[in-house]
């Protein structure tokens, strides 16, 4: 009797065209796009202006948000025409195509071209975009407050430098509110760890940190909170006297709060507490 093995045939040939297949599709690939690749970069003849004609294009890619394609442009124009008046909007234009694609590798390389661009051009019309960007960057890739802030303290560092530098910029109220942004996201991780000493009941410790919250950054948006558990966390150390000028804050700062009700009973507890201990 003749045992024979379709089974084996079957998976040999499953494989052999799943090989052809993939070969078949990396050549159409590599060729169409060299075809696409050339046809990109090809300046026609007699172009009085080739730098400008490839800066155009890359801008018009860029608006389209073909990232790839107006990246390509904007490389030759850095690569080739390296004396070009459109050099340096080209090296901006790169690092837009990587802000705009968005994953965590291309917002790296967003990163080192605005860099580079306030390294080789300082005093350029524009370094206060690339300022802003370069912070914006950073911002993308800020994390939640109960995870690591390390792009949170790039992102404060740079838009505040932006500020600090370009005060005339027509870009300082987007700055100025990503900047609130920013320190209100590393502020909110100094607060978790504050209310989380307190849920433990170590009050010295969330005392010492919603401190240090308020020292920072007195403008915290949600310093209210931080005013209520503060008042909260002195009132269970027994420094009532030290916790009633917090909670007097928290009043008079927010006129809407979900901590309101609460403090205003808490004040006229230690007020009544105060004038009881002033009488004997």
């Amino acid at each position: 009797m003749v045992v024979r093995h379709p089974v084996r045939g079957h998976h040999t040939h499953r494989r052999f065209s799943r090989v052809a297949k993939a070969l078949a599709l990396m050549t159409l690939v590599i060729t169409g796009g060299c075809a696409t690749g050339s046809s990109r970069t090809v300046v026609p003849p007699g172009t009085s202006e080739p730098d400008k004609f490839l800066f155009d294009k890359g801008t018009a890619a860029l608006n389209a948000k073909k990232w790839l394609t107006a990246r390509e442009y904007f490389k030759q124009v850095t690569e080739t025409y390296t004396q070009s008046t459109y050099r340096p909007d080209s090296k901006l234009g790169i690092g837009d195509t990587y802000l705009g694609e968005g994953t965590a590798e291309a917002l790296v390389l967003a990163i080192n071209e605005f860099k580079e661009f306030l390294t080789y051009y300082p005093t350029n019309r524009r370094a206060d975009y690339a300022q802003f960007k370069l912070g914006m960057a950073h911002f993308r890739q800020m994390r939640a407050p109960e995870r690591d802030q390390t792009e949170t303290r790039e992102a404060v560092h740079e838009l505040q430098t932006f500020v600090d530098r370009y005060g005339d910029s027509s870009l300082m109220p987007e700055a100025s509110t990503k900047l609130r942004q920013a320190k209100d996201r590393l502020d909110g991780s100094s607060y978790l760890v504050g209310y989380f000493y307190y849920r433990q009941r170590w009050y010295i410790g969330a005392a010492d940190r919603f401190k240090s919250v308020l020292k920072d950054d007195p403008e915290y948006t949600n310093r209210d909170a931080v005013y209520f558990y503060l008042a909260e966390s002195l009132v269970k150390m027994k420094k009532e006297a030290e916790a009633l000028p917090y909670l007097e804050k928290l009043v008079e700062e927010f006129e809407q709060s979900q901590f309101l009700p609460e403090a205003r009973k808490r004040i006229s507890e230690l007020k009544a507490l105060s004038q009881n201990a002033s009488r004997q």
